[in-house]
């Protein structure tokens, strides 16, 4: 079936016409509904790698999308596990290294991720009724940078809570090394 399209009206740009530029996101307070401050994967492509990728490919696969965090996946997109730039430049890989004699070119994100096994998520349904301070309050008290959200009764992870996310469009500067001091840093700056 051949259809025919009538084509759009053309107009001359004007001068001094200008590219729209992203507007930055409102500034979050406690109160602010979660689902803001949330990274919605339903709108963003998640970042992903296989475990058989080296450390070096993932140190520079974050860097160069500005991220600290990767899912780890099968062939079949099925989420194996996480893999954070706390994982390639702590402890864990010297720790690695010295017990197996590598050399940190070696070592795979199948050795160091963080299984899925290990992880929790939030549902999505109550992440829609809580607020910032709420999810400050969980990555607090799990001492974790990132937290998931899931939909579908837990069979997908449609968004992701990073401390470092939050921190900044709290206003707030953050070290990402001591997430339980950064959050006594924000409630610092937020009670000034």
């Amino acid at each position: 079936m051949t259809r025919e399209y009538a084509a759009l009206t053309h107009r001359p740009l004007p001068p001094g016409a200008q590219v729209t530029t992203l507007q930055a996101p409102a500034r979050l307070t406690l109160e602010s509904p979660a689902i803001e401050a949330m990274t919605d994967l339903r709108k963003v492509s998640a970042s992903t790698v296989s475990t058989d990728r080296t450390i070096e490919d993932c140190n520079a696969l974050m860097k160069a999308r500005g991220i600290r965090l990767l899912f780890v996946e099968d062939a079949q997109r099925r989420v194996l596990g996480v893999i954070t730039a706390t994982d390639l430049l702590g402890e864990k890989p010297v720790r690695f290294m010295q017990e197996r004699g590598l050399r940190r070119h070696e070592i795979l994100v199948s050795d160091l991720m963080t299984p899925a096994s290990a992880l929790e998520a939030l549902d999505l349904q109550a992440v829609s009724h809580a607020q910032v301070g709420h999810v400050v309050a969980t990555l607090k008290h799990a001492g974790r940078q990132h937290t998931f959200v899931t939909d579908e009764g837990g069979k997908r992870i449609c968004g992701i809570f990073s401390a470092t996310h939050i921190a900044r469009r709290l206003g707030v500067e953050v070290s990402t090394h001591e997430v339980a001091a950064s959050f006594a840093q924000i409630e610092a700056a937020l009670a000034r």
